[in-house]
């Protein structure tokens, strides 16, 4: 059993990003983690709320084996911060498995993870993508090295596929 951190939005992560990924890892045995800037109901874009396990501040990359952001309207204002940016510096510092998807991977690039990376993601965030070195392809997914990227919720079951994958 693997151990997931998803973070989502507190306000405003889009739902099927979260929950499709989520269902597809539990199902392989992981154990998911939802952590988000505030303790208590998190709620998504649609109808959809969530349980936040844990706060941002109160988890270290080293407890998991693969750290992964959801988009959605609040993922910016939310998740693009400083303790976030860390948290991901450090999952790849110990060469952990990392997860993006829709918007999110603007803040893996504001995070300086990016360079030379093939990265996708919602199209709105190409031009941050490619600002933080990233190499945008616009494909539905995409898979570079431990660093696993979706451009929407379209994608979100076979970008949960590949995150138990490279968990494997």
């Amino acid at each position: 059993m693997k151990k997931i951190a998803m973070l989502i939005a507190f306000q405003g992560f889009r739902d099927e990003e979260y929950i499709e990924p989520k269902k597809i890892l539990e199902a392989a045995g992981h154990k998911v983690t939802t952590v988000s800037t505030a303790k208590g109901e998190a709620r998504g874009k649609f109808r959809l709320t969530a349980q936040v396990d844990a706060t941002v501040d109160e988890i270290a990359a080293a407890d998991y084996d693969a750290l992964t952001l959801v988009g959605g309207p609040g993922a910016l204002e939310h998740l693009d911060t400083p303790r976030v940016h860390e948290l991901f510096r450090n999952a790849e510092a110990l060469g952990r498995v990392i997860g993006s998807i829709c918007i999110s991977p603007v803040v893996l690039a504001h995070a300086g993870l990016l360079k030379g990376k093939k990265v996708t993601c919602w199209p709105d965030g190409a031009a941050e993508v490619a600002k933080g070195g990233g190499r945008y392809t616009g494909a539905d997914l995409e898979i570079d090295g431990k660093l696993i990227t979706a451009n929407g919720p379209l994608p979100a079951k076979k970008y949960g596929q590949a995150l138990a994958e490279a968990l494997k």
